[in-house]
């Protein structure tokens, strides 16, 4: 039995030149990513989460305090009244 030779057994091909096959393209591209809003809404959550856990903690005793204050019907005028009012609105607003 005789087998013929159906193409070259040299690997690299005439006419082609190895250096050319599968060169990368050289024109620069940036990354871009997107973030969901639904990723940004965690962040911020956390953020607020982080910066609650590093607040200084709650003076009981000025609470109690206040409590104490509020009970007594002769605390509540309206110039207290006002005056917590303004602070209020200065906090939200100011």
């Amino acid at each position: 039995m005789t087998i013929d030779r159906v193409g070259q057994i040299d690997p690299i091909q005439p006419g082609k030149r190895p250096g050319k096959i599968g060169q990368v393209n050289e024109s620069p591209k940036s990354d871009v990513i997107d973030i969901s809003s639904e990723a940004l809404e965690k962040a911020e959550l956390h953020r607020t989460q982080e910066l609650a856990a590093s607040a200084p903690d709650v003076r009981l005793e000025r609470v109690a305090e206040l409590k104490e204050k509020i009970n007594d019907p002769a605390y509540l005028d309206e110039k207290v009244i006002s005056a917590t009012a303004n602070k209020l609105i200065d906090a939200l607003f100011g």
